[in-house]
């Protein structure tokens, strides 16, 4: 299989319905959750799911929601051009899940918001609630336009699937099932979705472990092509990826996302109790890691595989994006069905993100633009919430035309939530563990964040960084033996950075790159989360230094309260065991309970050998 041929298969009809069944289900779910609860009227039941789920669905939920289309296309692509170090991202998950656990779910849980954007009211002023809303909205619709339209693009260009076809039924079939069933029908159609997300993703990697003769050898063409070398602990902040890049930038992005975004926030504090909620976090934790490994595992696979004739370089495709698909409709050819399956998961990865951001653009409007300006009965905002579910999906369709224009959609989707979900995550972090934040210190760490992180985000897309700082691993053409006549011209080999359409830009822009592009703009962009995030804190505490926030009462139920945390529950719980085990010592007590004599009267006696007839 090193040898490409220059022609892969093409959909056949098998592939389209197993395609077809997967949003079938789809849909079904949502008709069975509008059926089954027909007879519940309120918002609260459509957006919240009567805060009655448990910790399975919802941990399942959580880890479909931001495992999209994005994961299944661009994580082994980004494994085949640059290794696998982002297998580091198993590490920023779980400090996530620690993180989101300890300070953010407890405020919320106790408060019972429906919005997160609700507490900042509470703890703020109502414009700080509007600007977090709005920007939660900004946000949303440009990355889910990027779920949507990415794997379209992708899949068109290889399989030949009709590319607005896919979009328009992917929008259509998510709006369906949100409209009708709301959050249930999410986040069990969510589940079904991260099961065809991983079943696809098997049927890949162990038709490739079977074409190589083993995994060994797949580790091994790794191994020589430098896929496996991720011990890069260099801490200089303008490479792409280093272990600290990803584990500490990555942390900020994916608290960001389990922290505070609507669409996370949403889905544990609809647990039945806060137990479930924790425990939801921490299943999903598994499913996190299972899905990053089967993707990097999914990467060096389609290393081995085309490792002498890379199809990118060859022009076979014309993006990296592009070429898991490749590798699907090249290996599974003679499979009926098999790469309809891998394009099911692909879009399970898109329509299990888009729908729980519909949900969850839904849930802010409702509940932070109309219901305070409207008095409106549970039956009227049940309907509204139908109805906005309905416009967000049609507008996220309307958003994925407007994708074509971003890059790479890896670094694009992280990017949308470093820029906006960084300064957002400050503001938050300001809210629950800094009772001297006031409200002037808020808004001006707001803005100061978002300002900070535009600024590096925007140079970055003006001068991206150069492949020293990128640093691509060499891939070559040398073993194509291409037969059709549109590829003879290929036989040349060409590092992929030739092709490459961000170092093509860094070398245009290099003769008049200004100083700041030589560092400010070429920082990674996992730290446009940190930056937004640091910079609101900073500037949000001095601020409010300076605007009297010592002197103001905050009630402790707006801010982190030592009786949140675990820590705080594991300390009684050992100082418990600590007084119990050195009760058990005192030999007075243990004297006392041997003989069944509890009267504190008599212990001198008993202790008294040389007046008792006890034997010693």
């Amino acid at each position: 299989m090193s040898g490409g041929s220059g022609v892969t298969g093409s959909f056949a009809t098998t592939d389209y319905v197993v395609f077809a069944m997967m949003l079938v289900v789809s849909a079904a779910v949502g008709v069975y959750y509008a059926w089954a609860d027909r007879g519940q009227r309120s918002s609260g039941d459509f957006l919240m799911g009567g805060r009655r789920l448990t910790a399975l669905p919802v941990s399942l939920s959580l880890t479909a929601s931001f495992m999209s289309a994005i994961t299944v296309l661009s994580n082994p692509a980004e494994v085949y051009r640059y290794g696998a170090i982002i297998v580091f991202y198993g590490l920023s998950y779980m400090m996530t899940m620690v993180v989101t656990s300890e300070v953010f779910l407890p405020v919320f849980y106790r408060l019972g918001v429906t919005s997160t954007y609700e507490y900042l009211e509470l703890r703020f002023n109502r414009m700080t609630r509007l600007m977090g809303t709005g920007l939660f909205i900004v946000q949303t619709i440009l990355y889910t336009g990027i779920v949507i339209y990415a794997p379209a693009l992708a899949l068109n260009q290889v399989t030949g699937m009709d590319l607005w076809g896919a979009v328009i039924s992917t929008g259509v079939v998510c709006t369906f099932y949100c409209t009708m069933g709301g959050l249930k029908a999410v986040v069990w159609t969510d589940v079904f979705q991260l099961g065809v997300m991983l079943a696809g993703f098997l049927s890949v990697i162990i038709r490739s472990v079977v074409l190589q003769g083993g995994v060994l050898p797949i580790l091994l063409d790794s191994q020589e092509g430098g896929r496996l070398q991720i011990w890069d602990f260099d801490p200089n902040p303008l490479k792409r990826h280093t272990f600290w890049t990803i584990t500490v930038g990555g942390t900020f992005v994916w608290v960001s996302i389990y922290g505070i975004n609507q669409a996370q926030v949403q889905r544990y504090i609809s647990c039945r109790t806060i137990n479930h909620a924790r425990a939801s976090l921490y299943i999903n934790l598994l499913g996190l890691w299972s899905v990053l490994l089967c993707s990097v595992f999914a990467g060096l696979c389609l290393y081995s595989v085309y490792r002498s004739c890379d199809p990118w370089t060859a022009g076979l495709v014309s993006a990296p994006d592009q070429l898991m698909p490749y590798l699907v409709m090249d290996i599974l050819k003679d499979f009926p069905g098999l790469p309809g399956l891998f394009v099911a998961a692909a879009y399970s990865g898109s329509l299990s993100t888009v729908s729980s951001s519909i949900n969850a653009l839904a849930a802010v409007t409702v509940e932070d633009l109309i219901k305070p300006h409207a008095d409106l009965s549970e039956k009227q905002l049940n309907r509204i919430s139908k109805g906005l579910s309905l416009v967000f999906g049609a507008l996220c369709v309307g958003m994925a035309a407007l994708s074509s224009l971003m890059g790479g959609i890896l670094q694009a989707a992280i990017s949308i939530f470093g820029i906006i979900g960084g300064p957002l995550l400050g503001l938050f972090t300001l809210g629950i563990l800094c009772p001297v934040a006031n409200t002037r210190g808020a808004l001006a760490g707001l803005v100061s964040g978002l300002v900070m992180s535009l600024w590096v985000g925007i140079g970055a897309q003006v001068y991206p960084s150069p492949p020293e700082l990128t640093r691509p691993l060499p891939l070559t053409t040398e073993g194509c033996n291409f037969t059709t006549a549109n590829h003879l011209n290929w036989t040349a080999t060409a590092p992929p950075t030739q092709l490459d359409h961000t170092a093509a830009a860094a070398g245009r822009h290099n003769h008049s790159r200004p100083v700041l592009a030589e560092h400010w703009y070429s920082l990674s962009y996992m730290y446009f989360s940190p930056v937004g995030t640091v910079a609101a804190v900073s500037v949000g505490l001095i601020v409010s230094l300076f605007t009297g926030g010592c002197g103001q009462e905050v009630s402790s139920e707006l801010t982190l309260m030592k009786e949140d945390t675990s820590l705080y529950h594991l300390f009684q719980f050992l100082s418990h065991r600590v007084t119990w085990w050195t009760g058990r010592r005192d030999p007075t007590i243990d004297r006392a309970e041997k003989t069944g004599n509890a009267n504190p009267a008599f212990y001198h006696v008993e202790l008294d050998l040389t007046k008792t007839t006890v034997p010693s």
